[in-house]
């Protein structure tokens, strides 16, 4: 018997984990997606206006409900549990039920786990069984600090991970698609001169998306290893309308009304392009043609600017990507501290932590470019 052999991606629903410490907005992100129903496990939705099944009181409700969307997938297009930590909580009454034991360990030699364990792995068959209808799956769950130990290594560190027993982590972390980890950033800033002291600035909800040594975290799409905590930051994994998934650095800052002649830009909403002025613009002095992009003039007041941009401890890479497009500091400052509030809108960009500017102003230099020409006050 020969099999036939297919090519080429294959678009199905995605296994997603959402997880990090608590109030950092996994509800509100879980939220964000294609049409989503919860089954709440902790009463976390009751602010929002969202689909939800009943509150889940036992085992057997919540595998009743995602069994429900299993048999009826046209009910949503994503199904939420809120969150997988709870569940667990559920299942776990279910199994000392069942046994008349009074906690897990009175199974003695680890075999409460092993029996959790499975139980659980039925409910990531299940919800294998949600996908394959062509509905997501999201998991969140809460984190917590752990201990751990390379067995290779001297010493050990600390490291996030999702608040589950130890069967089920790695359950769990197998059979998702994408692990998102949810966590606030923060910069540390000299606060004198003598650059021995320093202090926390910016607090920013990221999300990490492969595995560092400090937590838990894949995935299979290409997507940059840092993002914002934002749901368009993955949009167009789900069909959505936000730009390239793997951008370092969100664009939001709002579009202003009258845009130059010579820079239309793409509405962030539409993709489309915005209407054409109702009047044709004018060629330009001979004077002003000199100065136009691509021209002599132009590349030589970029080459001054990019000497100057360097003199002023603006790293050689960035320099040249501004001057190409004649950018101030201002201008980036103005985006990092006021629109996005990374640092104080006065701070150098001398002073920006190395990774801050590899990884976002150089990273993602096409975005950080939007959103530059896309601000009100900026003065070209």
């Amino acid at each position: 018997m020969s099999y036939p052999i297919s090519g080429g991606r294959i678009e199905t629903a995605k296994k997603v984990i959402v997880y990090g410490p608590e109030g950092i907005g996994k509800t509100t992100f879980a939220a964000r997606f294609p049409d989503p129903v919860f089954i709440d496990t902790e009463h976390s939705t009751d602010a929002y206006e969202v689909k939800r099944f009943p509150y889940p009181t036992s085992w057997a409700m919540l595998t009743g409900e995602v069994q429900q969307v299993r048999d009826d997938p046209s009910c949503c297009r994503t199904l939420v549990i809120d969150t997988a930590d709870w569940a667990e909580k559920l299942c776990t009454a279910a199994l000392l039920a069942r046994c008349k034991k009074s906690g897990i360990e009175e199974f003695g030699y680890g075999k409460g786990y092993v029996y959790l364990g499975e139980d659980f792995g039925k409910l990531l068959n299940l919800l294998e069984e949600v996908k394959a209808r062509g509905v997501n799956v999201v998991l969140t769950a809460h984190a917590k600090l752990s201990k751990f130990e390379q067995p290779d290594e001297l010493g050990s560190y600390d490291r996030w991970e999702m608040k589950l027993s130890k069967y089920i982590l790695p359950m769990v972390k197998e059979w998702a698609d994408l692990i998102l980890f949810a966590n606030y950033k923060t910069f540390a800033v000299a606060s004198d001169d003598s650059g021995k002291k320093f202090k926390a600035q910016g607090g920013k909800r990221v999300m990490y998306t492969t595995h560092h040594p400090c937590w838990d975290a894949k995935n299979r799409y290409g997507l940059a290893e840092e993002l914002p905590f934002e749901f368009e930051s993955i949009a167009a994994l789900f069909g959505g309308l936000a730009p390239a998934a793997a951008q370092a650095l969100h664009v939001s800052a709002p579009v202003p009304k009258e845009m130059p002649q010579e820079s239309p830009i793409l509405s962030a909403a539409t993709a489309d392009p915005l209407p054409a002025l109702a009047e044709k613009p004018q060629p330009a002095p001979a004077a002003a043609q000199a100065a136009l992009p691509g021209s002599p003039q132009y590349q030589e007041e970029s080459r001054i600017q990019q000497q100057k941009l360097m003199a002023n401890g603006v790293p050689e890479q960035l320099a040249q990507l501004m001057a190409a497009n004649h950018i101030t500091e201002q201008q980036v400052q103005n985006v990092v501290g006021n629109v996005r509030g990374y640092f104080p809108a006065d701070m150098p960009i001398k002073d920006y932590p190395a990774d801050f500017l590899q990884g976002v102003l150089i990273g993602a230099w096409p975005q950080v470019l939007d959103m530059i020409t896309q601000c009100d006050d900026v003065p070209f």
